[in-house]
């Protein structure tokens, strides 16, 4: 077994889905129970492999790159299918194999209007291979295939079966990551010509940008190529304007695979490659970065505040958790991209939730405007102490996993790498804990307006009003028990990632 992982298992996981998505090809589109099998088997016999990659997995040695294949490619200009995972990887592979599968499940009685199964459900497995990709890839141009890859499904998600401006929203979408991918292209292009054009390889890369003696002015302009690219993804201050448009416009389960894994794309690509690769130029954007992460938080908190739909709220509480996330990056400590990591992972999992929750309330209220909302508590009881808990653990409530995405990412600016000023930091770290303030103010002000009180005249008697169903508890129940795993034992995934993260900062003399 461990041979054949080795030689297959990471390639298997990749491609299943695509496979998958194949053979729904040649199903018709009015065989709708077929396809839904098709594809939630799919997705559990990617987990599958996944679970025995994962089981398999020597966390002794999290910072070595596990499973590898390196096969030929492109030749002509040195391109290999190089694959790998080792401990930063790992929780976000994990988290990917897990929500996919359960937007399948919530998917089964809530496939958006016009109802088409087959494109809809095959456009979810496409996504899934590029995601995946994207978090085993070791070559430059291989992880550039699967960071586009995820475009196009995503962009015809919105556009097809979003809300009224989905057109609006799914063009903007397309255009913001299409812009940032062409300077991340560039950059890793100039990359590859200056390094002595010999590999993509990222590894390698990373020892050839040393021996090659490259500028410390074009490593600068190069990281900020990749800097647009990844910070749009992310999405980052001033880039974060396509983000509320598409979720608010998107359908339910669009939202909550761009929440829980699409827009850790972008800080993965921080991680992996334009921090180890150009550790001169990550300590020189460092600083703007962090400035960026804090304005970020505060602008995501105050815009939270100024919301009337509750999808758009959520969307601008993404803006600001992953500010978070960005500010743990820019200290460039193993500390900070320690809870950087966990803080992807746990806001993939609260915000996925959030946006699961806001699509089944919008298919029983048929609105997400806040102000028409209310009594959720007493019409639903069940999805109020839900959606309570899941605000709670996005306020980053101690003992649920939001708290350990905020924490120690604040406390980890109160001392940056080395050539980094404390004092400068040191303001960030405050700026950051108003932050949470105004965290617990905007997600306790949507809990107060949509969960308590007496429902609205409007929904008193409305018969469509009713509790969680079966499929709904199916998919949310792991994400419950994760919030409360991961905040009363952080050590799940700090303990797999620290190895790898010390390692892929050794060249910054961390």
């Amino acid at each position: 077994m461990t041979e054949f992982l080795n030689d297959w298992g990471i390639s298997l996981m990749v491609f299943l889905p695509l496979i998958g998505a194949a053979l729904m090809a040649f199903v018709p589109a009015s065989q709708e129970e077929n396809h839904k099998t098709i594809a939630l088997f799919t997705t559990l016999a990617t987990g599958l492999v996944g679970i025995l990659l994962i089981a398999d997995f020597d966390y002794d040695n999290s910072d070595v790159l596990q499973f590898a294949v390196d096969a030929r490619w492109i030749e002509v200009i040195n391109a290999r299918y190089t694959v790998a995972m080792d401990g930063m990887s790992l929780p976000l592979i994990a988290l990917t194999l897990l929500v996919v599968p359960l937007v399948i499940i919530y998917s089964w009685n809530h496939i958006p209007n016009p109802g088409n199964p087959k494109t809809f459900l095959m456009l979810i497995l496409v996504l899934h291979t590029g995601m995946l990709g994207s978090f085993v890839a070791q070559d430059l141009v291989l992880f550039f295939v699967f960071f586009e890859v995820v475009l196009l499904p995503m962009f015809f998600m919105i556009g097809v079966w979003g809300g009224e401006d989905r057109l609006y929203a799914s063009l903007k979408f397309f255009l913001y990551t299409l812009f940032g991918s062409a300077l991340m292209l560039v950059s890793f292009l100039a990359l590859y010509v200056l390094a002595g054009s010999s590999t993509f390889n990222m590894v390698q890369l990373a020892e050839n940008v040393v021996t090659e003696d490259i500028s410390k002015t074009a490593q600068v302009l190069i990281f900020g190529g990749m800097f647009m690219g990844f910070g749009i993804k992310v999405p980052m201050f001033p880039f974060h304007t396509w983000l509320p448009d598409a979720h608010t416009q998107a359908p339910t389960q669009g939202s909550v695979i761009l929440a829980a894994v699409l827009l850790k794309l972008g800080t993965y690509g921080f991680i992996r490659i334009a921090i180890p690769i150009l550790p001169e130029a990550a300590v020189e954007w460092a600083p703007w970065i962090g400035l960026l992460a804090v304005i970020g938080i505060i602008y995501g908190a105050l815009g939270c505040l100024a919301q009337t739909d509750m999808k758009r709220l959520i969307a601008f509480s993404s803006v600001a958790h992953m500010g978070y996330v960005m500010l743990g990056i820019a200290t460039l400590t193993d500390f900070g991209i320690n809870a950087a990591i966990f803080g992807m992972v746990a806001h993939g999992i609260i915000t996925g939730m959030l946006f699961f929750i806001a699509g089944s309330i919008k298919e029983r209220y048929h609105t997400l405007e806040i102000a028409r909302l209310g009594g959720l508590l007493v019409q639903a009881p069940k999805m109020g102490w839900i959606l309570a808990i899941t605000t709670m653990a996005s306020l980053g409530l101690p003992g649920l996993a939001g708290f350990w995405g905020e924490f120690p990412a604040i406390l980890a600016a109160y001392d940056p790498a080395p050539g980094l000023s404390d004092a400068l930091f040191r303001v960030y770290m405050v700026i950051a804990a108003i932050g949470t303030v105004l965290a617990a103010a905007y997600l306790l002000w949507l809990l107060q307006r949509t969960a308590f009180g007496t429902p609205s005249e409007e929904f008193e008697n409305d018969p469509h009003i009713h509790d969680v169903v079966t499929e709904e508890w199916i998919a949310w129940t792991p994400l419950l028990i994760l919030m409360v795993v991961l905040g009363f034992y952080p050590r799940l995934i700090f303990g797999i990632t620290d190895d790898a993260v010390i390692n892929s900062l050794l060249a910054l003399g961390g």
